[in-house]
């Protein structure tokens, strides 16, 4: 059974700094594109930030361009999202996806696998 499981949200001061993890079993994603996306109360589920298996392409928000940074250790099976200069208005719940492709898609529809998503609250 394949599972995405995310951690390292919490509630942190604007200005200050999150990292998630994203740890995925049941099969590898060594070679497939990853992401990160987020859904706000009352909003639609949009992508923070996609990368593809080599790490070389990568699709940002451009909201957090400069500010977020997306990680992936291949070898463990790991993504990760590094959030630094918050803002409330990045407050929701962010889900960790995979793909079973290669191509650097912006839609959830374009990911198969899911966490359960880990909430980020930010005060300002």
């Amino acid at each position: 059974q394949v599972q995405l499981v995310e951690s390292g949200g919490g509630l942190v001061q604007a200005g200050g700094s999150l990292r998630l993890s994203c740890a995925a079993s049941g099969r590898t994603f060594s070679r497939n594109t990853m992401g990160w996306f987020r859904q706000a109360p009352g909003k639609e589920r949009e992508l923070v930030v996609a990368v593809t298996w080599s790490g070389r392409r990568t699709s940002y928000l451009d909201s957090v361009k400069g500010r977020f940074t997306i990680l992936r250790d291949n070898a463990k099976n790991t993504l990760y999202l590094q959030m630094n200069t918050l803002k409330p208005e990045d407050t929701a719940v962010y889900y960790c996806a995979a793909s079973t492709g290669t191509g650097l898609s912006e839609t959830p529809s374009g990911y198969d696998y899911w966490g359960q998503g880990t909430q980020v609250t930010v005060s300002s």
